[in-house]
């Protein structure tokens, strides 16, 4: 076992803590607060992690002291490593160290991460992985990221918030020609299937099922929602047992997605390439949105229809851009209580 193994089981140990104190025969003392759960996943993480540092090399110990600061989960989460250390990856053309704004907004992403956040109470075994959104430029974590999965995590979902690599790791449109813009490699394609990957590789240890793993996805996140939905064929060379398993989410929700609709009319983006194996889909937006044309969402519903994929569409009059779960006054705001009624439809939720 290499040492990015070792430190990505360590890590990967240290979340789903919370899982085996919960169910240690205390079940009648369980808490709703996630704020207990956390601290009580902080006291075992902290006994681990204490070890852990006991046999750091005095190397590993001065470079996490000069380490950049930058986004990290609530204490007591940690990131998990997407890729094995030392394993090369494709870098995006990133100015400068990876460095947050405004306390959530991330840019310069060059290793990828995820976040594995334990299901509040009882967990029905479903696990959602979170496309933040940014343009494929930054990475919007709070309300497209850590916000959304509070909620999921509130229904007994697994939330796993995924930190891709950005900038120009996903197609982009240029303002300078008006024309769409490839990356030469998709980056963030790549990071999303190996973080599906890794959740079916450590289903055991995390208490859920390897059979719902679900995506949800912002903006550019709404267009990785639809990629990841329907790849095909290798995105990137295997690098160990994980990369074995499906990549292809059981279930997706697109949130005001991009990129999904060129041209006139109703046009699907040629680069998308839909079979009846795409999961069953979600898709919000809103018609005044004035960064994504509603029509991303009417195409890619019109086209999943085609191939006999289910899905279930809301558009609104209001809402604009990156609502995610932040206008509950107003009508866009229902779509979670939409989206938790479709995911039992579809058994992804016990009924209730």
């Amino acid at each position: 076992m290499t040492h990015g193994d070792q430190q990505f089981r360590r890590q990967l140990i240290a979340t789903s803590l919370p899982f085996i104190v919960d169910n240690l025969g205390h079940s009648q003392e369980r808490t709703k607060s996630m704020n207990h759960t956390w601290r009580q996943a902080g006291l075992i993480a902290a006994l681990c992690f204490a070890s852990m540092a006991a046999s750091a090399s005095p190397q590993d110990s001065q470079a996490s002291a000069t380490a950049p600061a930058t986004w990290q989960p609530p204490a007591p989460l940690t990131q998990v490593p997407l890729w094995p250390e030392g394993q090369v990856i494709a870098r995006p053309p990133v100015t400068g160290p990876e460095s947050v704004k405004n306390g959530a907004t991330i840019e310069n992403v060059t290793r990828p991460t995820m976040t594995v956040v334990p299901a509040r109470g009882p967990s029905t075994g479903t696990t959602v992985v979170v496309f933040p959104g940014g343009g494929f430029r930054v990475l919007a974590m709070d309300g497209e990221g850590t916000e959304i999965c509070d909620w999921l995590t509130s229904k007994g979902i697994t939330c796993v918030l995924l930190k891709y690599r950005v900038p120009n790791s996903g197609p982009q449109w240029d303002g300078s020609c008006d024309c769409r813009r490839e990356p030469t490699v998709h980056m963030a394609l790549q990071d999303a299937q190996r973080a599906i990957r890794l959740i079916r590789q450590q289903a055991s240890s995390l208490h859920v099922d390897p059979h719902k793993v679900g995506v949800i996805g912002f903006s550019a996140g709404g267009n990785m929602v639809a990629d990841v939905s329907n790849a095909s064929g290798k995105n990137y060379a295997p690098v160990d047992e994980a990369d074995t398993l499906s990549a292809r989410p059981d279930f997706a929700m697109a949130l005001y997605p991009g990129r999904l609709w060129e041209g006139k009319g109703v046009v699907l983006n040629p680069t998308l390439h839909i079979t009846a194996k795409t999961p069953p889909t979600f898709l919000v937006q809103a018609e005044d949105d004035p960064v994504d044309n509603v029509r991303n969402s009417v195409t890619y519903f019109l086209a999943l229809k085609e191939h006999g994929v289910p899905v279930e569409m809301h558009l609104y009059a209001t809402g604009g851009h990156a609502f995610a779960l932040r206008k509950k006054d107003m009508p866009i705001g229902a779509w979670p209580q939409l989206a938790e009624k479709w995911m039992q439809s579809i058994g992804m939720l016990p009924a209730g």
